[in-house]
């Protein structure tokens, strides 16, 4: 694919839009986000957030567009989010790709979330190549996954319950932090005192490599509940629970590394930006003599930029979708076909 692609990531709360070239990589991208419409609900309001996309998108895409010095015409394909995530927000992004792929006879791909942060840390180091274990730890997902090649990917371990995002949001909640509550409580750890509150590092206990982060969150309760609820209180059992989390995370990293026979590990999604936890997973790498990429903060949340990479790669692969307008709001990411299989139209049934 010659010609630079358009990503677009309608999968929740942030509207993404980008263009990417394979020859010269990023060219722009534009991202908003909704976080101050679902802030006073304490969460994402489906029916909102689909409608604040329909408002949003097209502005952003033209936005991008200019940006990146390029018209439509000159676009040679069209990447959009299909899955997974809230079905009415990814419908906005998919009909509005697929109709302007389309309008102007280009291929569009529908692609995968996840292998959006998958493929992130790609976007801005050309030597990072698999294989390699990724560790994609967002507000829906934490998940370890052996990476052999661009679309082969074999799913090591993942949480039972609570994703690690969602037990940071769940556990500002509780403490009283404003929406949304993983970065307010990541800020307010720095200022805790280490070890004043030590919480378990769930089922590090046991062999394997899944995770279970809802008891943490019982814990943390119990503890706030029980304390003098205190401003300095507050920042220390913030600091235990972060604790407890980037070393439950480093722990099964490693584990997952030796089990794959892996040395170098990627790290994607929102969590994936916290300080704590990239500083800890530098130290466990260097250790071992390997190595950990993470891209950069701003593409650690959901963006355009991601899409339109993982887009871009499969489209140069010769895959592209038919003309229906499909999403998967669950979509098993060992299902995609690697890169190297067969081209054509595939088949996301």
């Amino acid at each position: 694919m010659k010609r630079p692609i358009l990503g677009i990531e309608t999968s929740c709360d942030e509207t993404g839009v980008a263009v990417y070239d394979l020859a010269t990589g990023l060219r722009a991208h534009a991202l908003y986000s909704q976080i101050a419409l679902h802030a006073q609900y304490g969460g994402v309001v489906p029916e909102l957030a689909s409608r604040d996309h329909v408002r949003k998108l097209l502005p952003l895409v033209r936005q991008t567009l200019a940006e990146a010095g390029i018209g439509v015409r000159d676009l040679g394909g069209v990447a959009y989010t299909a899955g997974p995530g809230l079905v009415g927000a990814l419908l906005v992004g998919a009909g509005v790709g697929r109709a302007l792929a389309w309008a102007l006879e280009v291929p569009a791909i529908g692609v995968h979330h996840m292998e959006g942060h998958l493929l992130a840390p790609l976007l801005e180091d050309a030597d990072l190549k698999p294989p390699f274990v990724a560790l994609l730890v967002s507000g829906g997902h934490t998940q370890l996954i052996a990476v052999r090649a661009i679309g082969d990917y074999e799913l090591l371990g993942e949480t039972l319950d609570d994703a690690a995002g969602e037990a940071f949001d769940k556990t500002a909640k509780l403490m009283g932090l404003p929406y949304p509550g993983g970065p307010h409580l990541a800020a307010l750890a720095e200022r805790g005192t280490p070890g004043r509150f030590t919480f378990s590092r769930p089922m590090t206990d046991r062999p394997g490599l899944d995770f279970s982060f809802s008891g943490l969150k019982t814990q943390v309760l119990l503890a706030w509940q029980k304390s003098d609820q205190s401003d300095v209180t507050r920042a220390d059992i913030a600091r235990g629970f972060e604790d407890a989390i980037v070393d439950t995370l480093a722990s099964k990293c490693e584990r997952a590394l030796e089990a794959a026979g892996m040395d170098s590990l990627i790290v994607a999604g929102g969590v994936g930006a916290n300080l704590r936890l990239r500083a800890k997973l530098q130290s466990l790498t260097q250790r071992r003599g390997g190595r950990v990429s993470f891209p950069r903060p701003a593409f650690c949340t959901d963006n355009g930029a991601m899409i339109a990479h993982a887009g871009a790669l499969r489209l140069a692969a010769g895959l592209y979708d038919g003309a229906s307008v499909d999403v998967r709001p669950r979509w098993d990411m060992a299902v995609l076909p690697p890169l190297g299989g067969k081209t054509g139209i595939r088949n996301r049934k």
